[in-house]
């Protein structure tokens, strides 16, 4: 908890003893003057203690953030849609190879297009690594 400086404190020990209001002689019980200027001052140090924190908290995760975004991301693939094409002729190969009919005779001629087809984007991908 925020304690008020000795200074302060003397400050309004001084203030009381001049104006003579230190002590509540069984009347209305009301914060004097000095009272509602320390409570003021200690809202006011609230105040100003909570938005220093919370720039500085605002400051270290923006410079985290801007370091994240620094590090050099993994090499995206060359080629992603020769891959999704491979998989996607791997899956339909296997869909007919397992297909209860022969799709009206072109079965086997699909199949023979297919395997040509993921043979020529295998071949695709070799070669660009080279």
């Amino acid at each position: 908890m925020w304690r008020m400086p000795i200074a302060l404190q003397r400050v309004a020990q001084a203030k009381v003893m001049q104006t003579g209001k230190g002590a509540n002689h069984g009347g209305p019980s009301r914060n004097s003057d000095e009272e509602e200027w320390f409570i003021k001052v200690r809202i006011v140090s609230f105040v100003v203690t909570a938005s220093l924190i919370l720039a500085f908290v605002f400051l270290v995760s923006t410079h985290a953030r801007a370091n994240k975004a620094n590090t050099p991301a993994t090499p995206a693939e060359p080629h992603p849609q020769i891959r999704e094409a491979l998989g996607a002729l791997r899956r339909a190969k296997e869909h007919m190879e397992r297909a209860a009919h022969d799709f009206g005779g072109h079965r086997v001629d699909a199949l023979r297009a297919t395997e040509e087809a993921i043979r020529q984007l295998e071949i695709c991908l070799k070669f660009d690594k080279d």
